[in-house]
């Protein structure tokens, strides 16, 4: 999908043709229409395509007419009934008349720009509208992660009550959507460090202060992964510390529980061999009823002495 947007008389418009100072956000695009971009352009053809391999990396490409930005985005994913933070690509190329976004699907970043959601938004002003994208960007890697926070607090609580398999999946992929957030943001952190040394990326005076409120944002987001993640680990360890723990009480309990029960076995054992004479009580018409209540009374006697030792 193909939108052409520009800043006129201070609201984000769709336009039809492509003009000086405009935004064309492509999403999910055909390789044709990313051939007609790039031979009329001039845009090598693989940097447009680079946003399309989830697993490309982030990294900047400074080439002889245009630069090429591309950076982590966090995204949310629904699968069966289920929300997963994951990220992807979002590549920013930047032309002498046009800036251009190439992303597999729509985002919230992207969206809020087409929205007019963002202050002091002008497509005209090609390298504030990219630090502007990024900051946004880092605001979104800090909203998620507290979004992950807080469930991960909710199964912690469910825990507590019931050890199920399912929060322990729930708080795996929590980790999982750490893992990737955290390494994106490294990789964002490198892009954005660069950033402050090539000069045609500050074009305005306010944009340096800029660039360092997004590198401060992403540093911070940073932190916060690498502090959930910790937290989370630990709490993984401990519920699996935990359940380890609750088995060799229930094994413990079994245990101790055959070994009574194997009393009344033995007994029993003896008793019912075809043996002439020597039996106790062989001939004796209670005989059946002071067995059992030896049994019951060896039994007793081996569960409290199990129970005195803490064997159960």
């Amino acid at each position: 999908m193909k939108k052409i947007l520009r800043t006129i008389d201070g609201k984000i418009t769709r336009i039809e043709t492509p003009v000086e100072g405009c935004w064309i956000a492509l999403t999910n695009p055909e390789y044709s229409l990313l051939e007609e971009i790039s031979a009329q352009y001039s845009i090598d053809i693989d940097h447009l395509k680079a946003a399309l391999d989830e697993e490309e990396r982030a990294r900047i490409e400074v080439e002889d007419n245009y630069t090429l930005i591309l950076v982590d985005i966090p995204v949310v994913e629904q699968r069966k009934n289920q929300v997963y933070h994951v990220t992807m690509p979002l590549s920013i190329i930047i032309t002498e008349e046009i800036i251009f976004t190439v992303c597999l699907r729509d985002t919230p970043i992207l969206e809020d720009f087409m929205d007019g959601k963002v202050k002091n938004f002008f497509t005209t002003k090609k390298t504030r509208f990219i630090l502007q994208m990024l900051y946004k960007n880092a605001q979104y890697f800090l909203q998620y992660l507290r979004v992950i926070d807080k469930r991960s607090n909710m199964i912690e609580r469910e825990l507590h009550i019931s050890t199920k398999n399912k929060e322990l999946i729930e708080l795996l992929e929590l980790e999982k959507s750490l893992v990737y957030f955290t390494t994106s943001l490294r990789s964002n952190e490198a892009v954005l460090e660069r950033m402050l040394r090539i000069e045609s990326i500050k074009q305005y005076p306010e944009d340096k202060e800029l660039l360092e409120d997004v590198i401060i944002e992403n540093k911070q987001a940073m932190e916060m992964g690498d502090i959930y993640s910790g937290i989370l680990s630990g709490t993984m360890d401990a519920f699996a510390s935990v359940i380890s723990n609750n088995l060799n009480i229930v094994m413990k309990m079994l245990a101790g529980i055959t070994i009574i029960m194997s009393i009344p076995t033995i007994i029993a054992s003896f008793f019912g061999m075809n043996v002439m004479g020597g039996m106790p009580f062989q001939n004796n018409p209670y005989g059946f009823s002071i067995i059992i209540g030896i049994t019951v009374l060896v039994a007793l006697v081996t569960f409290f002495v199990m129970m005195r030792k803490k064997m159960l």
